[in-house]
């Protein structure tokens, strides 16, 4: 969570790959990853597909990672739809999605991280 610009913030050009595609910067890669998982069946998550060009930004973190993914696009669908329609929410970036997003990443620090040192303190001591 930063008061700073992301990665590619701004920048409605992007990088570019050989072929034309725009790839934008690593909030589009983490806004991407949730949209192939909440749009894509587990089994084409991490396999080249007509809907899953894997060059562009493709998933490649484990599968426990994806499913919190998945998780948090069930978030941002219920909030901001259109920010993780497939195909046509490539480089999308608003305000509000750019909020929810780092409001994803905090919660789930504190659900997953914090709750974690807490109980180890609280083991320890």
């Amino acid at each position: 969570v930063s008061l700073y610009p992301h990665s590619g913030q701004g920048n409605a050009e992007g990088r570019t790959r050989e072929d034309g595609t725009r790839m934008f910067g690593d909030y589009e890669a983490q806004r991407h990853w949730m949209e192939l998982t909440i749009s894509l069946p587990a089994h084409d998550w991490y396999h080249a597909t007509k809907d899953n060009d894997l060059l562009y930004w493709g998933l490649d973190y484990p599968p426990l990672t994806a499913f919190h993914s998945r998780l948090c696009a069930a978030v941002m669908h219920a909030l901001e739809p259109e920010s993780v329609a497939l195909h046509s929410s490539r480089g999308y970036e608003t305000a509000s999605s750019r909020l929810y997003m780092r409001l994803l990443a905090l919660a789930s620090d504190l659900l997953v991280y914090h709750s974690g040192v807490i109980a180890a303190a609280l083991a320890l001591y």
